[in-house]
């Protein structure tokens, strides 16, 4: 493994101006981290990417590096572009080891972060950096979001989850309260009454996407963000028709081949699919086979009716009546990407949505109430995680100069309460 990081770094031209930089959403100083590497100064290096992105662990498995820092490589233009993700990723994994730091200096203003997804992991860490009092509610069993439930373990594996909890969060102090769904049992103002100075929503986009056509409730029927939850619990059978190809669609299928589907077909609506090439290839590589123009119209006992779609080159799509065909399926899929959860805006006053439930904020992550702020996929709608973390930490600044502008907390009217001593006097 070594020596092939060496190799990607010495293909590396150290470019004055680094396109792969300029490719990469969060910036990553390129150049810099495979120069510090090369000098053998890899706790260096470690440390600029943690400092610039604490998912660097996730991001060197599961960014688009395609179109993004190597899609950008200047190498890549008559050969192979320098396979950063490989030398993020060995930096990244063996550097988190040495990450033994403990929290710093209590400021003494508490945060309440709702949702472990991207976005909402990022600001914890950053704002934990500054010495608040983080704590993290989490509607789930563990932290990770759309990282745990989202992403199938074969592309992102839970053991690196489980490690950024205890580097990141545990030895930082920042707290966590999973299973606790904000908007139910606890509210937006109950979390303000108790000490919050200020409150980040990250909650993802978990309410998937419906087609709206007949059939779509029967019982083989399923939702990709539902399946991808836990497949363990799901009996697709050998035959699957997938609907969506997006990279969504691309876990559901190579996740149900795993899981024992013997003929997984995707269907998409147009000739070019959503899904990044590198998902696509392997998807086909492991024996998904591809529809493309057809529309879904029915769904039945026995499959789905599609209907094929005529596509002009300036992508206008015009459906072609009488050319509906039956395709057998044990269960279908639906992977048209997710929409918002309501919960927290129906529970909260003030707190303004656009038409698809997406908070409504500025550029910085403020939203219509004082101290509320958002950012991820519950604003921006689904997108990559790199682009959340790029995106968060704006808000994290944004979060934390508002926390200092706020006057100084009046005095606790219990602070004077005596403290209950046991018979052993502990």
């Amino acid at each position: 493994m070594a020596l092939h990081v060496m190799d990607e770094a010495n293909h590396c031209l150290g470019c004055k101006n680094p396109r792969c930089q300029q490719g990469c959403p969060i910036h990553t100083n390129i150049p810099e981290v495979i120069r510090l590497l090369k000098e053998n100064k890899l706790n260096e290096a470690g440390r600029m990417l943690f400092e610039n992105n604490p998912l660097t662990t996730v991001c060197s498995l599961i960014c688009n590096h395609e179109n993004q820092c190597e899609g950008h490589c200047v190498q890549g233009i008559k050969g192979a572009p320098v396979h950063f993700s490989v030398i993020e990723n060995y930096i990244s994994s063996t550097y988190a080891s040495q990450m033994t730091h403990g929290p710093a200096e209590p400021n003494g203003k508490r945060v309440a972060i709702i949702g472990s997804g991207p976005a909402g992991l990022t600001i914890a860490v950053i704002l934990a950096r500054y010495g608040y009092d983080v704590t993290i509610f989490e509607s789930h069993d563990k932290i990770g979001g759309v990282l745990r439930y989202g992403i199938p373990e074969f592309r992102l594996p839970k053991t690196v989850l489980d490690d950024f909890e205890y580097r990141h969060l545990r030895l930082k102090d920042i707290k966590v309260r999973p299973n606790t769904d904000v908007g139910k049992a606890l509210k937006i103002d109950d979390l303000f009454r108790d000490g919050y100075k200020a409150i980040f929503i990250g909650t993802g986009v978990w309410r998937p996407n419906t087609l709206g056509i007949k059939g779509e409730s029967l019982g083989h029927v399923h939702f990709a963000i539902n399946y991808l939850q836990n497949p363990d619990v799901y009996h697709l059978g050998n035959r699957v028709v997938l609907i969506g190809a997006g990279n969504a669609a691309m876990d559901v299928a190579r996740t149900a081949i795993r899981h024992g589907t013997r003929h997984l077909e995707c269907f998409s609506l147009t000739k070019k699919i959503a899904a990044s090439h590198y998902e696509e290839s392997y998807a086909k590589l492991e024996g998904v086979e591809f529809f493309y123009n057809k529309k879904p119209v029915e769904i039945t006992d026995q499959g789905v009716i599609f209907r094929d779609v005529n596509e002009a080159e300036d992508g206008t799509l015009t459906e072609i009546p009488g050319s509906e065909v039956l395709y057998p399926a044990d269960s279908v899929v639906v992977s048209i990407s997710q929409g918002a959860c309501t919960t927290i805006t129906e529970t909260t006053e003030g707190l303004k949505v656009n038409a698809r439930g997406l908070f409504v904020t500025d550029e910085v992550g403020r939203t219509s109430r004082p101290g509320i702020f958002a950012s991820g996929d519950a604003v921006k709608g689904a997108r990559t995680v790199v682009e959340a973390v790029a995106y968060s930490k704006k808000v994290a600044e944004a979060m934390h100069e508002y926390m200092q502008s706020l006057p100084a907390d009046a005095p606790d009217e219990y602070a004077d309460v005596p403290v209950y001593q046991s018979d052993d006097g502990n």
